[in-house]
């Protein structure tokens, strides 16, 4: 029987992440001129925490709070999906150089692969493989900009850079683990609470220079907050949880792609050879990635439009197939064992 891949939705509110995001590295460049990066960061996180939660207070229809072992691990997740990697990235980026972070940042689609299938012991169907070896090398080619000597401090930033790609992966690989039965906003927003608290605490560090943010950098404030923060995240965990984790991070991929065609659309860039083919190589290997082909159809998720819970569905299954609970085939999904394996 033929896998289906993503649904268009799950892979469209990827991509619109991806958009937010990619516009985040401009607007926290600008506000660097006036509250530091670990402040910038405290301040994004804990009013997005905000927002989320008034949006939960504001349903009606308020999902079930998360069990004590599943807001354990929302909250882990959150720490290193948005403190630990966030911290990282900008540190390692400001330590290595242009060409070296963009190589290491495009190969986080593997680093999520080699440990979605090291502990979800996924499946990786050769097509996903070869999509995201395909965007990693088209990555590095819109993004670099010829080879670049570096400091002393190039390795040590080089070495921050790949430690935040195991963080990101971990991020991804135990979101998808720990949402189920949740819905997208449920989880931002303990993840984010998670992530909040850990910038509260690292902005202390830059205690001495905290001021007042003018007009200018409060709005960009906000707009990091609203867009990037819960816009974006709930965008990306909604799709996460209608995809395997390395199929999401090898769209991110397409974040350069966006860049320079914003660079040639509102500043007028010229674009060059290798960039153009570096993009044609990112949609060519993120098209590959979300092909499926396999023998199993995936459980619908919790929430999805039916109403339809996994646990509603397998047991329909097994009527249908005129199977018993108690046989031992179908008692236990094999990706639940693979799961329980893993812990």
């Amino acid at each position: 029987m033929r896998e289906r891949g993503p649904s268009a939705r799950a892979v469209c509110a990827v991509v619109a992440a991806a958009l937010f995001w990619s516009s985040s590295y401009a607007v926290t460049k600008q506000l660097l001129d006036e509250v530091g990066p670990l402040s910038i960061g405290a301040i994004r996180f804990t009013l997005a925490a905000l927002l989320l939660g008034l949006l939960i207070r504001l349903n009606r229809h308020r999902p079930a709070r998360p069990d004590a072992r599943q807001r354990r691990q929302l909250y882990l997740s959150g720490f290193l999906g948005i403190t630990v990697y966030f911290i990282l990235e900008n540190i390692g980026v400001d330590l290595s150089t242009a060409s070296d972070a963009s190589l290491i940042v495009a190969t986080y689609p593997m680093m999520t692969m080699l440990l979605e299938l090291a502990l979800l012991r996924t499946r990786m169907p050769l097509l996903r493989v070869t999509g995201v070896l395909l965007a990693t090398a088209g990555a590095f080619l819109v993004v670099r900009n010829g080879a670049e000597v570096g400091g002393s401090s190039r390795w040590a930033g080089d070495i921050l850079l790949l430690l935040g790609g195991l963080a990101w992966a971990g991020y991804n690989v135990l979101t998808k683990r720990v949402s189920a039965g949740q819905n997208a906003v449920s989880v931002t927003y303990y993840q984010t609470l998670a992530g909040a608290a850990g910038f509260l605490l690292a902005s202390l560090l830059e205690a001495g220079d905290w001021r007042m943010p003018g007009a200018t950098a409060s709005t960009l404030l906000v707009y990091l907050a609203l867009a990037c923060s819960v816009g974006g995240f709930l965008l990306y965990n909604y799709g996460l949880r209608r995809m395997p984790p390395s199929v999401a991070v090898n769209i991110l991929n397409l974040v350069p792609v966006i860049g320079v065609i914003g660079a040639v659309v509102i500043n007028g860039e010229t674009i060059r050879l290798a960039q153009a083919t570096g993009g044609v190589i990112i949609i060519t290997g993120v098209a590959l990635g979300l092909i499926e082909r396999g023998e199993r159809t995936p459980a619908p998720d919790a929430d999805d439009d039916d109403g339809e819970t996994p646990a509603t569905a397998t047991a329909r299954a097994r009527t249908a197939a005129g199977s018993s609970p108690s046989d031992p085939e179908t008692t236990v999904p094999a990706t639940e064992c693979a799961i329980d394996a893993a812990r």
